[in-house]
């Protein structure tokens, strides 16, 4: 296996496993999970932004790194995209799998 898919594995393991650790309810460990992939997830944007802003600053006009400024850019823009897309899928899941005669979602995350 490469070493690199092993890393990153086990790095998501090592942040998932303390929320699932705290939950005492199937609901309440989903929640957790979502929420750290989520804040895991939003924290990779934010420095993709960052690298990519800075990227381009250094470029000074360099077509060479201005390209690779570009794609970095590229890369934020469809992160930030999977992210908000991600969000609005859990949200639609949730709501068509709640229950409508009491308003009580199967998996709402409220208070975590």
């Amino acid at each position: 296996m490469n070493k690199k898919i092993l890393f990153l594995i086990l790095f998501a393991a090592i942040l998932v496993f303390p929320y699932m650790a705290q939950a005492d309810e199937a609901q309440k460990m989903v929640c957790a999970v979502k929420n750290a992939v989520f804040g895991v997830g939003t924290i990779i944007v934010v420095i993709g932004w960052v690298i990519a802003g800075i990227l381009w600053l250094v470029s000074a006009g360099s077509p060479e790194k201005t390209g690779i400024a570009k794609k970095a850019t590229w890369a934020a823009v469809i992160g930030t995209i999977l992210i908000i897309v991600a969000n609005v899928s859990w949200t639609v899941v949730n709501d068509l799998l709640g229950n409508p005669a009491t308003g009580i979602n199967l998996y709402q995350c409220v208070g975590m």
